[in-house]
């Protein structure tokens, strides 16, 4: 499933505020047990949009030659 970041906003709101129910930009409502769910559930939601935003890396390289 793809996280956006108005999923992650009503996590922080939710873990904010004390709420354990979020509804999320999909219209699905979950309901965590406890905070420590939220919280995790927190943690990877930033760490798929880190990695979804993060730049490729160019990993070329160019020789120089010269003339002696």
């Amino acid at each position: 499933m793809a996280f956006v970041a108005a999923d992650l906003d009503a996590l922080n709101a939710a873990i904010a505020s004390g709420t354990l129910s979020v509804r999320f930009a999909d219209g699905r409502t979950v309901t965590y047990q406890g905070m420590d769910g939220l919280m995790r559930a927190r943690g990877l939601v930033a760490a798929e949009l880190n990695t979804a935003s993060a730049a490729p890396v160019n990993r070329s390289s160019f020789g120089e030659f010269t003339r002696g």
